[in-house]
């Protein structure tokens, strides 16, 4: 018999499966009971609702992010990009169903947690006070760096940090 843990990860990457192939909003608890072969009591027994079941989807991205951010003493751009990059990469899965999933993850609270990711790196990237333009290079790189990510996830990590990090200095630089 499979341990409750066993079971709640298997719940978690049917879902993340689901959710990424037919949306959040598209995805029912008895979908997922289905795919697993279990029943939706079985579910409801780790999961109380859908949004329960999507936060412990998201959360483990959003701690490691937290941490990166309260933890990161590095004020080296290209190892900040590297590092930042290297997180997304473990996630990429995670940070799919974010950008489809927005809505609900508004709903829970849990966009504003990863918006704020996102401008606690820029000032780790530029400084307490950057200027809009610095801003907005800051954002096409971190979200360059976030798309790369999930658009080239079939090729090596490393050739993918090679050149994603080398585009977002560049567009960060004036």
């Amino acid at each position: 018999m499979a341990r409750p843990s066993d079971t709640k990860t298997r719940i978690q990457a049917v879902a993340r499966e689901l959710f990424l192939e037919q949306g959040v909003h598209n995805t029912s608890l008895k979908h997922i009971a289905d795919r697993l072969g279990i029943t939706k009591p079985a579910l409801y027994y780790h999961f109380e609702s859908r949004d329960d079941l999507l936060k412990s989807i998201v959360q483990p991205f959003l701690d490691e992010l937290e941490s990166f951010l309260t933890e990161c003493e590095s004020t080296d751009r290209r190892q900040l990009l590297e590092d930042y990059l290297g997180l997304i990469w473990r996630h990429r899965e995670v940070f799919m169903v974010f950008l489809q999933a927005s809505a609900a993850l508004v709903e829970l609270n849990l966009i504003g947690r990863m918006l704020e990711g996102r401008k606690r790196l820029t000032e780790l990237l530029l400084g307490p006070a950057p200027s809009a333009a610095e801003r907005i290079r800051a954002t096409v790189a971190l979200g360059g760096l976030s798309d790369c990510a999930m658009e080239y996830a079939a090729l090596p990590f490393d050739e993918v940090r090679a050149v994603a990090v080398e585009a977002a200095l560049n567009a960060l630089n004036d």
